[in-house]
């Protein structure tokens, strides 16, 4: 068939070890549900074949484009803290597609059918988690997080046994890599110093190329990694994202959020806040990303060990000492997207007392995340008769008229940080539940709202959280 992407596959050319070579499975009845034409301009590709049957046949499996190199990769992961021997189960990468200013994007599969990887699963994914990876990832996106994004969802025409029969679908991923902690620490494990050191080459290539240029590159890398999660974590946590999962299977090098199984926007501020099903202990709570990030990173330093120095104690000494820059790192960025949504130019010492004493009532009368901001941003106090947010919203007065800002551009400034809408927890489960029974005009309806976050909605259901005591629960989509 005609060339559909630009393909230039530098991870196929990488030793056998770090994958298995194989094609997806192909589907019996493939239907095209959603299409990113957005996405697909951006890269330069045709919408107009991709939206077609020839789109449908790629992104279902059942027709390799020109160029393609389908492999599954080889990663492990720490997953809860116990690591294991992982890989794609159920996706394949199709190839890179390499964009005229030389960017590249892995060009992925995700319920593609069985590998190696998958162990006891069956390959295959359903179609309200795959619909759900859509919706929250050009949500993120549309925030201006760090994100992989999503090209189109197919249903696959088959059922797949979960708890329940379920109707199958695949996901087309698009990344700048997936490239993981766990990629290394798969490798490391192989007990292979040429292989560990050609997979750091290439992700001192692909993503970091100044690092190669540093005296240690490897040391280098390891400080560009963290640096990238700590801006992500602080994105997160300004707009109340939890993850969910953050296995180091799930933190990517190039910094961009991935796997969206049973992540959700927190709606009622509380720090434990907790959406996964099978996070009983809740170690991926919303307030321990941060130093969850920094225990993923601590795994990556353990894989580049041998890199980073001959002498091991020396190695283990120059990584403890980045890792705990991690903190400090992580809080100027918080503090930066903090201050941003409360209007505050430059810094006072006394800014995150501030900050934490808003954060405070708003857990105390569990207050909504997201509105709260927004309602300061809009100058639209959210309780002014409540004696203890007076007493806040008098200090933060007092703060903002120590600046030289106008007022024009502090609200700007807060109009940019504080979005109207998220993708609310209710909205999005009724979408999905429309979709499965056929109807995907709500979905459509929440990524028309999700793709302009930062405007007033003008159906105000889209900035309500759900006035409910029901805990919300995610689940996994595996």
């Amino acid at each position: 068939m005609a060339s559909v992407f630009a393909f230039d596959n530098s991870y196929a050319r990488l030793p056998e070890a770090f994958y298995a070579q194989l094609a997806p499975i192909p589907v019996a009845a493939p239907h095209l549900l959603l299409f990113n034409g957005e996405l697909a301009g951006a890269l330069g590709l045709d919408s107009k074949l991709l939206s077609g049957e020839q789109g449908t046949a790629i992104f279902a499996g059942n027709r390799l484009p020109e160029g393609a190199s389908p492999l599954a990769q080889a990663y492990a992961g720490h997953q809860f803290g116990h690591f294991t021997m992982l890989g794609d189960g159920r996706a394949i990468l199709l190839g890179e597609h390499l964009m005229a200013d030389g960017r590249r994007f892995d060009i992925q599969l995700k319920g593609s059918g069985r590998t190696p990887f998958s162990r006891s699963g069956d390959g295959r994914a359903a179609l309200a988690p795959m619909l759900r990876e859509y919706i929250i990832s050009e949500a993120m996106y549309a925030l201006g997080i760090p994100t992989t994004r999503s090209l189109a969802v197919v249903a696959s025409g088959e059922t797949i046994m979960r708890e329940k029969p379920l109707p199958g679908a695949i996901l087309t991923r698009v990344a700048s890599s997936h490239l993981r902690v766990g990629t290394f620490e798969y490798i490391a494990r192989l007990n292979n110093p040429a292989f560990l050191k050609m997979l750091a080459d290439y992700a001192i290539q692909r993503h970091y190329p100044k690092c190669a240029e540093a005296a240690n590159p490897y040391l280098a890398l390891l400080q560009a990694v963290a640096e990238r999660q700590a801006l992500l974590l602080a994105q997160w946590m300004c707009v109340g994202f939890v993850h969910g999962v953050m296995n180091t299977d799930n933190m990517t090098l190039s910094g961009e959020t991935i796997d969206y199984g049973p992540c959700a926007f927190m709606d009622y501020y509380h720090p434990l806040t907790v959406f996964s099903s099978i996070d009983r202990q809740g170690r991926y709570a919303y307030a321990s990303q941060p130093p969850v990030a920094q225990w993923n990173l601590a795994r990556f330093a353990e894989a580049l060990l041998p890199l980073l120095d001959t002498d091991s104690e020396k190695g283990i000494a120059r990584a403890e000492e980045l890792l705990r820059a991690f903190h400090e790192r992580y809080q100027f960025y918080w503090l930066q997207g903090m201050r941003a949504k409360l209007g505050l130019f430059g810094a006072e010492a006394e800014d995150m007392h501030l900050i934490q004493g808003l954060l405070d009532w708003m857990q105390k009368n569990r207050a909504d995340f997201t509105n709260t901001f927004r309602a300061l941003a809009m100058e639209n106090s959210p309780s002014l008769e409540d004696a203890d947010f007076a007493a806040w919203h008098t200090i933060w007065h007092q703060r903002l008229a120590r600046q030289v800002e106008p007022k024009s551009e502090v609200l700007r400034q807060m109009g940019a940080a504080n979005p109207a809408v998220i993708a609310r927890n209710h909205l999005v489960e009724e979408a999905l539940d429309a979709a499965v029974a056929g109807d995907l005009t709500a979905i459509q309806k929440l990524l028309d709202v999700l793709a302009a976050p930062y405007e007033t909605p003008k159906d105000a259901r889209y900035a309500a959280p759900l006035d409910t005591e029901t805990p919300y629960r995610t689940y996994c989509g595996t």
